[in-house]
């Protein structure tokens, strides 16, 4: 069944929130998707009526296994349409997203399967994110944050938690992008800024809340 891109928004915005809680209320949906309660209210009793979730007024929602299935769809045409974007088009990482967001809500399961094998299936998207596979099963991908990294140690970017425009902005700046090998060398305890090494790059000093967002693997994990 082909549904609204309104509904598949608000399908794949509760199970982005289930990753946190497992039941989401109201209020977090409405900010999520920048709208009023009341219009997320009108359009859950829609979804639930479709068995694409289990929603009580006051208590919350969660998506059924047939909301999931959708959800995982959604995910991976729009992670898919950000590779190609980024590999074939040239798009750089902080431009996609929004594009990505339109061509998710492209219904034809055969030109998504045809793309992802002339994609090389691959496994993650430009920002680091898994890629559901046809059969909706996301990729198990380890990782630590970068504020966890031990100094001295390598470690591969793989993934960056944050995609706003500015904050993918910040990253191309400091010459940060997925697959970047660096290692900490010092942590400083007034702000608790970290002093990054990279190769043929002389060192240099990121904040705390931009290090929480970059997530990577160590050199012997991500082989």
């Amino acid at each position: 069944m082909k549904y609204s891109s309104s509904k598949e928004n608000y399908i794949k915005a509760i199970f982005h929130l289930q990753q946190d809680e497992e039941v989401v209320s109201t209020n977090a949906l409405a900010k999520a998707l920048s709208t009023r309660p009341a219009s997320v209210t009108d359009m859950l009793k829609k979804l639930k009526s479709q068995k694409l979730l289990q929603y009580q007024p006051y208590k919350g929602v969660k998506l059924t296994a047939e909301g999931k299935k959708i959800a995982l769809q959604i995910i991976r045409k729009h992670r898919l349409w950000e590779y190609f974007l980024v590999e074939k088009l040239g798009f750089g990482w902080e431009e996609v997203h929004e594009i990505a967001e339109e061509l998710e809500h492209i219904s034809s399961k055969k030109l998504i399967d045809r793309l992802d094998i002339f994609l090389g299936n691959p496994k993650t998207d430009p920002h680091g994110d898994p890629i559901p596979d046809s059969q909706g099963r996301m990729p198990l991908i380890r990782q630590i944050c970068l504020l966890e990294l031990p100094e001295n140690i390598q470690a591969d970017v793989i993934s960056v938690s944050n995609q706003s425009t500015a904050m993918l902005e910040l990253l191309r700046h400091n010459h940060i992008a997925i697959g970047t090998r660096l290692e900490v060398s010092r942590r400083f305890a007034f702000d608790h800024s970290l002093e990054i090494r990279m190769p043929s790059q002389p060192f240099f000093t990121i904040s705390e809340q931009l290090a929480a967002n970059i997530y990577v693997a160590f050199e012997a994990e991500s082989k």
